[in-house]
C-alpha cells in the first residue's frame, strides 16, 4: 500500500524565529500515520531543518530554479536546497503559475532538475472553476500531467509526488468533495499509467489540495486514489497535527 504524505505549505508566513518554533512543537505532535513535510519560506529553511531533526517530519521548499546555478538573481537551485538538507520541493503551484507566470515548460525542467539533484518533487495540477464548469477539468489536468513528466524516466516518474489541487478550492474554504477530488486524482494515475505502466501508476503518490481542515482530512484520504494532502493555510494552525492523523 503507498504510505500517505501530508505536506504543508506555509506559504509567505512566519520569521525564522517563529517558523523554528512551530516546527519544534507540531513535530513532536503529528504522529507516525503519515509522512510529514513543511514546505517553509527559504529563510527558514535552515532553522526548520534543525528544528526538525530526529522527528517524522523532513522539509520542503515551495519553489526552485531549473537551473543549477547563474545571472538569476534572487532564486535558488536544487543543489542548494539540498545542501540545506531540504527533501522535497513544491513544483508548478497554481499560485507560481499564475501570478509569476510560470510555464508548463519550466515546470517540466524544474521537476527534471530536483530529481537529478535527488530531491522530490511535489508537482501541482488543477483546473479554475471556469475550466471545470466547462467540463474540461480531466482534460486539462491530464494535459499538466503529461507536460511535466515529458522525458523523465519511469524510475524518476515513481520517485515524484503529484498534487491535486483545483484552484477553486484554494484557500477560499470551499473544498471539492470527496467524489470530485477522487475522481481527479483517479484520472491523474490513468494518464500516469498511460505514460508509463501499472507499476509506476500504482507506486506514484497522489495528494489533494484545496482548503483541507481537520474536519473533511479522514474522507479525502479514505478515497482510493488520494494519498494525502497538500495543506496550505490549515497547515501553520495549531491543530494542524489533527490533519496529520485524519481528524483525531
Amino acid at each position: 500500500m503507498r504510505r500517505k504524505i501530508i505536506a504543508g505549505n506555509w506559504k509567505m508566513n512566519k520569521t525564522t524565529a517563529q517558523a523554528a518554533e512551530f516546527a519544534k512543537d507540531m513535530a513532536a505532535r503529528v504522529g507516525d500515520k503519515a509522512d510529514v513535510v513543511f514546505c517553509v519560506p527559504f529563510t527558514s529553511l535552515a532553522a526548520v531543518v534543525a528544528a526538525v531533526d530526529g522527528t517524522n517530519v523532513s522539509v520542503g521548499a515551495q519553489n526552485m530554479h531549473f537551473e543549477e546555478s547563474g545571472a538569476f538573481t534572487g532564486e535558488i537551485s536544487a543543489s542548494m536546497l539540498k545542501g540545506l538538507g531540504v527533501k522535497y520541493v513544491i513544483i508548478g503551484h497554481s499560485e507560481r503559475r499564475a501570478l509569476f507566470a510560470e510555464t508548463d515548460c519550466m515546470i517540466n525542467k524544474k521537476t527534471k532538475a530536483a530529481l537529478a539533484n535527488g530531491l522530490v518533487p511535489i508537482v501541482c495540477v488543477g483546473e479554475t472553476l471556469a475550466q471545470r464548469e466547462l467540463g474540461v477539468t480531466i482534460e486539462h489536468v491530464r494535459m499538466q500531467v503529461k507536460a511535466a513528466f515529458d522525458g523523465i524516466t519511469a524510475t524518476d516518474a515513481a520517485r515524484v509526488v503529484v498534487a491535486y489541487e483545483p484552484i477553486w478550492a484554494i484557500g477560499t474554504g470551499v473544498t471539492a468533495s470527496a467524489s470530485q477530488a477522487e475522481e481527479a486524482c483517479a484520472a491523474v494515475r490513468a494518464v500516469i499509467c498511460e505514460i508509463y505502466d501499472n507499476h509506476v501508476a500504482d507506486v506514484i503518490r497522489i495528494q489533494y489540495g484545496g482548503s483541507v481542515t481537520a474536519d473533511n482530512a479522514a474522507e479525502l484520504f479514505g478515497q482510493p486514489n488520494i494519498d494525502g494532502g497538500l495543506v496550505g493555510g490549515a497547515s501553520i494552525k495549531a491543530d494542524f497535527d489533527r490533519i496529520t492523523n485524519y481528524g483525531n
